[in-house]
């Protein structure tokens, strides 16, 4: 689970940079992550810095204070939003592959 930190970390890092690599819940799903290492995740700071960076990201974008001005004046507004529309996916795929993985009542199979 260390190394799906490592990649959401790594990939917040490229969004930054305008590229956006990573198609998280094909990723959950390709290397079979355990529903509750996705809750666990969802639960996670790394999770919560995502929603903090959405936030503020959300707050730049509608103008902002001098203190976000700064933060983000160097990314222009579209890419911004971009940004900030890619890591709300992530938190998205998470929650999505969690609910899909849900234990439920195995299908009878037909003869």
């Amino acid at each position: 689970m260390e190394e799906t930190y490592q990649i959401v970390e790594s990939a917040i890092d490229y969004a930054f940079q305008g590229k956006f690599v990573l198609g998280f819940y094909e990723y959950l799903k390709s290397s079979k992550t355990k529903r509750c290492d996705v809750q666990e995740f969802i639960k996670s700071q790394t999770a919560k810095n995502i929603q903090d960076l959405i936030l503020q990201l959300e707050d730049y974008l509608k103008g902002g204070d001098k203190q976000l001005r700064e933060a983000y004046g160097h990314i222009p507004k579209p890419q911004a939003r971009k940004i900030k529309n890619y890591l709300s996916g992530i938190l998205e795929d998470a929650l999505r592959y969690s609910n899909d993985r849900k234990p439920g009542r195995r299908k009878k199979q037909s003869k």
